[in-house]
């Protein structure tokens, strides 16, 4: 009961309390007063800084989590390893070592106990977590930028300005279902929830929006987002958070919150990056939780999407050192962004 009456009132102020818009409770095991220190932690900007890896060579790096792991791309190898108790350091020695494209992995994600990754080679590769198996398979003229999979389809995008749908299982792998020709370099991509649709984020070199939906099933363009985006106001980061709801971000500095349901042609909200710099990705809670990664001086900010003005920043790099953040994940009580020579651990748990 003392939990429910902190659900339904204390939560309304806090931060990553672990509860989503769609009410579910990620901190069910966790004690209220536990719950509500962290909260507040993450609301003040309360944390301690430390480094988790370190790698001699800049890199682009990308990662997932998933349970106890942490996965991260390093050139053309993803790495997986496991987190200590605490959740702030990793244990040293690599769960697993997954290889396969010539050249830097750009992007990946966890699907079905798969790794599916997107290479510079214009490869995809599809790895099985828990075992040996893993195909790759040549799949766009240039770089694979980015790729989702939901409900055993792959959908891809490129620099060769085309995205591609392909299927997951495995006597199939290769065969590409629909290629799209989005007459711009494609940056980012995800698959709607619901598996019937999926949306392109691309350079804005054109003259068409670089936010588009596309028909899972046809390939068929359903709806663009936006009217008034300058060039060059290039999407790199876009992700569902429920089956009429998207967040974005790129080029233009602005996140964007679009709900499918009140306008496809205006965003409902919107946040600016204060300093003027490239957003080049962002994480959610699922609720009033935002988080981004800037290009300059590894600056992660944090907003409250209920307010206009950026909540925290937390610059991660120095003058000499200065990177994006190319990448950045949390949970309800750490906080892990990938730079170009480390990956930074935010412990909001133990500040």
């Amino acid at each position: 009961m003392e939990g429910q009456d902190w659900a339904a009132g204390e939560h309304k102020a806090s931060l990553n309390s672990g509860f989503t818009r769609l009410g579910t409770d990620l901190m069910a095991n966790v004690s209220v007063k536990e719950r509500v220190k962290v909260s507040q932690n993450w609301r003040l900007g309360r944390c301690r800084e430390g480094i988790l890896l370190k790698w001699r060579c800049s890199q682009m790096p990308w990662m997932q989590l998933e349970g106890d792991s942490l996965y991260i791309s390093q050139a053309n190898f993803i790495l997986a390893y496991q987190f200590r108790p605490d959740g702030a350091s990793l244990n040293r020695r690599p769960l697993g070592v997954f290889a396969g494209h010539d050249e830097d992995v750009c992007h990946f994600v966890l699907a079905n106990s798969h790794i599916v990754s997107a290479g510079g080679d214009g490869k995809i590769g599809v790895h099985k977590i828990h075992s040996t198996f893993t195909v790759k398979y040549s799949a766009h003229e240039q770089e694979v930028n980015c790729v989702d999979c939901k409900g055993g389809i792959i959908v891809s995008g490129s620099r060769d300005r085309t995205a591609k749908v392909w299927p997951l299982a495995s006597g199939r792998l290769g065969q590409c279902l629909h290629t799209i020709h989005t007459e711009d370099r494609v940056w980012s991509i995800a698959i709607s929830p619901l598996l019937s649709s999926f949306v392109t984020g691309t350079a804005c070199c054109g003259h068409f929006s670089p936010l588009r939906i596309w028909d899972l099933n046809s390939g068929q363009l359903m709806t663009h987002l936006g009217s008034d985006f300058p060039p060059g106001a290039g999407v790199l980061d876009v992700m569902y958070e429920s089956p009429s709801t998207l967040l974005s971000c790129g080029y233009d500095t602005y996140v964007r919150y679009w709900d499918l349901r009140a306008s496809v042609r205006k965003c409902v909200m919107e946040w600016e990056e204060p300093h003027d710099s490239t957003l080049y990705c962002l994480q959610t809670d699922g609720n009033h939780l935002l988080a981004t990664g800037s290009s300059y001086y590894g600056v992660v900010r944090l907003w409250d999407r209920r307010q206009r003005a950026c909540l925290h920043a937390f610059p991660l790099t120095s003058t000499p050192l200065s990177s994006p953040v190319y990448c950045l994940r949390f949970t309800t009580k750490h906080l892990y962004a990938a730079l170009s020579y480390n990956l930074h651990v935010l412990d909001f748990q133990n500040p």
